[in-house]
């Protein structure tokens, strides 16, 4: 571990550390939690050397400001584009910076999409909390003494920023128009097939009652069948798509509880649960019916890309390095010539 420490002056009311979460403890009653993109924090992490499921600062809609005490750090942001300035300069996201020793880093709200999450090279080492670092809020477990970041936290940083060139990736997709993908069930047969395909039509919105532990929807009521909507409480998984007596859905996320007694019209695919975490209030949101071979197929995809982010990066070049190796004379004309 660094001297280095990254000092929290200010931060919005959900931010807080997220890793690829915790297994294994769902039969104790406790969900994984864990960043809600991964992707993006796989990103993030490659950018600054990481492995992809190192714990970072996950933000949501809300910006930040931290500086830099005891030593250099370096960061990286990918995921909602967050506005980001060092000392009042602008620069960019999807890329890695150092932030020197007495310097600030300052990050604005997302124009779009809801979730971003800054990587420190080294990682941010609070203490494991059943093999995981990744604050479960309900459970009070995890993160920085199981709560929230607030003014005046110090995380720590696990190395030294060191002298390598700063790498730059190409902006990660929010998909903010595509259907969610869902495999039908595991308890579509409470619904007659007229609302199943209703609910596979519809077009539904974000409502304000959403966080981390589901995304409630606005718009048509799902009916239920002749058994009505109580079932007796099972397993949920992140996606789980709940339909309780109001017949609005609930897509479960990864704070959840780990069982429920509402009938569950389809899962959200794995791949997808990021269409659905990067989904603002209002925004709309439908969905598309796929098999479970093609959901197996489509996870495996998001793997591969996951695993290929350290290939993507790119050297930061500066707008110096650029004129520099621009051929300015390629056009020049002697002006003596006839």
């Amino acid at each position: 571990m660094s001297g280095a420490h990254l000092l929290v002056l200010a931060c919005g009311a959900a931010t807080g550390l997220q890793d690829g979460g915790r297994s294994g403890y769902q039969r104790q009653g406790l969900s994984g939690s864990g960043a809600m993109d991964r992707l993006a924090l796989a990103a993030a992490n490659a950018l600054v050397g990481n492995p992809p499921e190192t714990v970072a600062v996950e933000l949501a809609l809300a910006g930040a400001r931290l500086r830099a005490v005891g030593g250099v750090v370096r960061l990286a942001l990918a995921g909602a584009p967050f506005a980001l300035s060092l000392d009042g300069e602008a620069v960019g996201d999807h890329r890695s910076f150092c932030l020197r020793e007495g310097a600030t880093l300052a990050l604005a709200p997302p124009r779009r999409g809801v979730f971003a999450y800054l990587a420190v090279a080294g990682g941010i080492p609070v203490p494991e909390r059943l093999g995981s670092r990744a604050l479960h809020l309900r459970a009070g477990l995890g993160g920085v003494d199981g709560r929230l970041l607030r003014a005046g936290d110090r995380l720590p940083v696990g190395a030294p920023a060191g002298a390598g060139a700063d790498r730059t990736i190409d902006p990660l997709p929010l998909d903010s128009e595509a259907p969610v993908r869902v495999v039908p069930g595991p308890q579509a047969d409470h619904f007659p097939d007229a609302a199943v395909a209703a609910f596979l039509s519809a077009t539904y919105a974000v409502s304000n009652r959403a966080d981390r532990m589901g995304y409630q929807l606005d718009g048509p009521a799902v009916a239920h069948g002749e058994r009505g909507f109580n079932i007796v409480s099972d397993a949920t998984v992140a996606g789980s798509i709940q339909v309780p007596g109001s017949g609005l859905p609930i897509v479960l996320m990864a704070d959840r509880q780990t069982t429920g007694g509402y009938p569950k019209i389809a899962t959200v695919i794995s791949a997808d649960l990021r269409r659905v975490a990067q989904r603002r209030p209002g925004e709309p949101l439908r969905f598309e019916a796929v098999s479970v071979e093609r959901a197996v197929a489509l996870a495996r995809e998001a793997a591969a890309v996951r695993a290929a982010l350290p290939v993507r990066l790119r050297a930061v070049i500066s707008r110096e390095e650029r004129l520099m190796a621009a051929n300015l004379a390629g056009n020049a004309v002697d002006a003596l010539a006839p």
